[in-house]
Formats: structure tokens, sequence, C-alpha cells
């Protein structure tokens, strides 16, 4: 099975999702699974997991609710409060349904550089480990120190760094972010999302030679085996097509063995997420 392990659903307002500013106007719009299905059909996958953008519980039951109506989606990474007093109960309700498979939160929008590392926050992540739900990491580059101490926390937590840690690609900078990588590569439980780069490029000029070396880097730091390819849908049309996004990936992987490149592109994903695969 190969699957997309990062895309968003939405109903546009502008107050709702005021993250969206002028420069994205072209995503000022809904999105839909009726939008996506087709393209993941004529890309060569068979489903994905759907990611939070919003943070609140409706959002989450949001994307459940698509999830029962459209099979494709395979899972559901939404959002809960885990600083909240009530999250135990959140987590165990949303847990009832199958395809809920994990949480996320937008790190990267606190003004505390070290919100990870807040108490409130670990002991929530803490319940995530104990339910057996995934948490996807969302920082920018410079908060990566940060994550390092926060992985070293949890080494029997299943965690997942979403957009290879949001390098500065536009320009063309490598440190301090590959150290950081490398340094997170070694936490076995840490898998990381080869998703988000185009956005992170200078959106009207790159070229596929812009990702090489960011890609050479998490290649090296994680192995074939805990890659998650992931769209970034509909975010990454600000910058290029469902199909060039896929290429870029697509052609790095070209030298791997058809197992690995199987892997990066659906395996890990399914292992990861503990999706449920129809038999064949």
């Amino acid at each position: 099975m190969r699957l997309d392990s990062h895309q968003h659903f939405w109903s546009y307002s502008e107050s709702e999702y005021d993250w969206i500013d002028e420069r994205m106007s072209r995503i000022r719009r809904d999105f839909a699974p009726g939008d996506l299905d087709p393209i993941l059909r004529r890309n060569g996958f068979d489903g994905s997991v759907a990611v939070q953008v919003r943070q609140s519980l409706e959002e989450t039951e949001y994307l459940l609710g698509l999830a029962d109506e459209h099979d494709f989606i395979r899972g559901v990474v939404g959002w809960v409060d885990l600083r909240s007093p009530g999250v135990r109960r959140d987590l165990e309700r949303l847990s009832e349904q199958p395809r809920f498979r994990g949480v996320r939160h937008i790190v990267q929008a606190e003004p505390d550089d070290r919100f990870l590392l807040r108490d409130d926050f670990l002991r929530g992540v803490e319940l995530l480990r104990d339910l057996d739900l995934t948490y996807d990491i969302l920082v920018y580059h410079h908060h990566l120190p940060v994550v390092v101490d926060f992985v070293a926390r949890f080494p029997e937590h299943r965690l997942v760094l979403d957009h290879i840690g949001k390098p500065p690609i536009a320009k063309g900078e490598l440190e301090p972010w590959a150290s950081s990588i490398r340094k997170l590569g070694k936490f076995e439980n840490l898998c990381c999302k080869v998703s988000g780069m185009v956005t992170e490029a200078d959106w009207r000029g790159w070229k596929k030679s812009d990702f090489a070396l960011y890609l050479e880097i998490v290649l090296e730091s994680f192995g074939p085996r805990r890659l998650l390819f992931g769209s970034d849908w509909p975010v990454a049309t600000l910058a290029a097509s469902y199909e060039e996004v896929f290429e870029i990936v697509e052609d790095f992987l070209e030298p791997l063995s058809s197992s690995e490149k199987y892997a990066v592109f659906g395996g890990n994903a399914v292992d990861f997420y503990r999706l449920e695969v129809p038999p064949a």
C-alpha cells in the first residue's frame, strides 16, 4: 500500500484560518476529500493520513467524520489540549474511533521556544504514550535543540518530526539544522516526515537540486526505515503541484531498493501509525 502520511482538509473561514495570509490566497478555499482522492489515485497512492491544522476538538471530530465517510483516509492525527485536566477523558473518547491514531500541537506558533518542555505539556505527552497514541512534532528549525531534549524523555514513545524540521532551504543554509537532525536520528523511536520542503524553499524559483543536501542528511540520519513521505497537500500547492512534490522525493530515492522505497512511500506510515490495511 502506498500512503501519503501528511495532508490536510478544511472548510475555510477567515477567522478560523488566520494563518493563511495574503500571499497564500490560492489556498483560501475549502479542501475536501473529493479534491484529494483523484490526485492520490493519479499518483498511485492508496490512501492518506489527515493531520490537524486547527487547535480544536471540533476539527478533530470533523476529520474523524471524514474518515468514516471516505475509506482512503486511513488515519487521523488530531488535536487535543494536552495541558487540560480533562485530557485523559478526551483522548479515551476519541480513541474509541479506530482511525484516531495520534495528536499534534502547533508548537511552532507558541511564543515560548521551550514549550515542548513545559511540565503540563510533558504530562499530556506521557498520557499519549500510555494510551499508545503517536505524537507529531511541528517546529521550526531553531526549535530543534529543544526537540532533542524532548525526544530524550520519551525513548519508548512513537514520535515523528514533521517537515524534516523545517530547514531554511530558501537560504540554502544547512547549519545548525543538520547537526540537530543528526542528533535526532540517533533516537530509534523517532521517525521523520519527508514533507513540507517546497514551502521552505523559494516558492517561485525552487529547483530539485535545492533539496538534495537536505534529503541526503535526513536519509543518512534516519535511514529508509524511519522516513515517511508526506505531501503536505494542500499547503504545498503554494509552491508546487502534488506531482512535483512527489517527484522530488521519488527521484532522490531512485537508487534505493524497491523494499526501501516501499517503506518510505507507505510501509513506514502503516507501521508507525498502526494503520489497518485491507487484505490483498
